[in-house]
């Protein structure tokens, strides 16, 4: 995924679209499984997650609050330190996305292990635990893609791409299909990721791991700007 400042409104190539796309089922089938098994909270759509902070307070439901607050602030540190070490990496003159990318799927294993210890039914603490953890992976993506993705570009968040697409077919613009395609990855992800929680409850985190790891396998030498190296 190849980027600088004058990177092009779509990804540059049919290599680097499959792996936006990848990391977008990654972000569908981890929001589906944290919905359904991790508190009924989203790890990647914080608008979402705010609404159902005040739904929480008006409703007294401590529990929503106390989820929403988790995913809030483990997205929130992932964004956070995702940005400072792409920032770091910038005035080195090298790219840290791959290593970023590692650092994700290590959390995501994390999540997977803890989840395997208990059979996929976690208690509320190591719910907690492994929500904010789901949460700080997914914050860490959305720095990376941010740092090294085209403008215009996200693999988390999809209401500012929904709108840019609907104003095109309104001002009967042609519309960017790759752009599409990652919309609709975002439901084709999560009906993946319902149906491991439906059906493989017990491995169910392992469907993001293995997508994030094949992201990462075929992406060797193209997540680094061009004229840097990765790291």
């Amino acid at each position: 995924m190849e980027t600088s400042a004058s990177s092009p409104a779509r990804p540059e190539s049919p290599r680097s679209r499959a792996l936006f796309l990848m990391l977008t089922l990654v972000t569908g089938a981890l929001n589906a499984i944290s919905f359904l098994a991790l508190g009924g909270v989203f790890v990647s759509v914080m608008t979402a997650n705010l609404a159902l902070v005040g739904i929480a307070i008006g409703g007294s439901d401590p529990d929503l609050a106390g989820n929403s607050v988790v995913a809030l602030a483990g997205y929130i540190a992932g964004v956070l330190a995702g940005a400072r070490y792409c920032e770091r990496c910038e005035r080195a003159n090298r790219s840290g996305v791959r290593t970023l990318l590692v650092g994700e799927l290590l959390l995501l294993c994390g999540v997977l292990v803890g989840w395997l210890t208990v059979d996929g039914s976690p208690p509320a603490p190591l719910r907690t635990v492994l929500l904010g953890a789901a949460a700080l992976a997914m914050g860490c993506q959305s720095a990376t893609i941010r740092a090294a993705g085209p403008p215009g570009i996200s693999t988390t968040y999809m209401t500012g791409l929904l709108t840019t697409l609907l104003t095109d077919v309104l001002a009967r613009r042609r519309p960017d299909w790759s752009r599409v395609a990652l919309l609709a990855a975002i439901p084709v992800g999560a009906a993946l990721g319902a149906l491991a929680v439906g059906t493989a409850r017990t491995a169910a985190p392992l469907l993001p791991v293995v997508l994030l790891a094949v992201v990462l396998v075929l992406s060797a030498g193209r997540l680094g700007a061009p004229g840097r190296r990765d790291h």
